[in-house]
């Protein structure tokens, strides 16, 4: 259960309690859960409803329940970058899938939050990395985070590719299913639009540590894209790239920039590269 408590100013004086909290980003299927929990919504210490008015000065509180189902609890050794009482930020290792599927139960991350969390809810990851892409996942502790969070979340992505590029530049190239295939994609005039932003770091034995921004978020974007302008990320089998060096696609989620859901503060999480990237950079 999260409590979060309200001190309401002038300016919200007299707005009422459903407006106000939809203000802050509670949803409607959380307001109605808020409603139908025992001390939901209380003012000043009782019970309210939500089409009561606020005043200057009311403590208004809310009661999350974190309600779900956590799948079986695996003990692992993963880095936990960031946590407080709303969010917990992981430094996801390579070839760990992020949720359970019918080839992989107990393997995952969210296998790993359910015991270390030790929490019969919910397991919602706000975004989502491939098994074999390292990197930061940010876990939303409770609906309302999930909710403020789900697509406003930066983050700067860095990839070896094959061969050398000397300036930075912006792939603007739509993505589709490649034919019948459920997992691979293509660059296809007919496919969904894909922006994918690119600035090469540094070039060693003729391969390029490019730190990457996206603007949308396609299945397999970074890769698709720059296999087809000619740069396969090393490792990557599926598009192209060579395997010699590193046996996963050399992909990695460094850094996440985001609004806490609740402190409003402006939060920046870093992770190291793992072992594997930096051999080759």
């Amino acid at each position: 259960m999260r409590e979060l408590t309200f001190i309401i100013n002038e300016e919200d004086g007299g707005i009422k309690i459903r407006d106000y909290l939809r203000k802050f980003g509670v949803s409607s299927s959380l307001l109605t859960k808020l409603k139908n929990t025992e001390n939901g919504i209380t003012k000043n210490g009782v019970f309210a409803k939500t089409i009561e008015s606020l005043s200057e000065g009311d403590i208004l509180k809310i009661r999350i329940e974190n309600s779900g189902h956590m799948p079986s609890p695996t003990k692992r050794d993963i880095e936990i970058c960031y946590e407080d009482e709303d969010i917990l930020v992981l430094n996801k290792p390579a070839f760990v899938p992020v949720h359970e599927s019918l080839n992989h139960r107990g393997d995952t991350l969210s296998n790993f939050v359910s015991y270390y969390l030790k929490e019969d809810t919910a397991f919602r990851a706000v975004f989502r990395l491939d098994r074999d892409t390292s990197g930061l996942i940010l876990i939303a502790k409770h609906e309302l985070s999930a909710a403020k969070l789900a697509g406003r979340i930066k983050k700067d992505y860095y990839a070896v590719v094959q061969g050398k590029i000397s300036q930075g530049a912006a792939i603007n190239l739509p993505i589709a299913r490649c034919g019948e295939s459920i997992i691979k994609r293509k660059v296809d005039e007919n496919g969904e639009t894909a922006i994918t932003h690119f600035q090469p770091i540094s070039v060693k034995n003729g391969n390029t540590l490019l730190k990457i921004r996206l603007e949308t978020g396609r299945t397999h974007q970074i890769r698709v894209h720059l296999s087809h302008i000619g740069h396969p990320l090393l490792g990557d089998e599926l598009y192209g790239g060579k395997c010699d060096l590193i046996n996963r696609q050399a992909l990695h989620c460094k850094t996440i920039y985001f609004t806490h859901p609740v402190s409003g503060k402006e939060i920046t999480v870093e992770s190291d590269f793992p072992e594997d990237i930096k051999v080759l950079i």
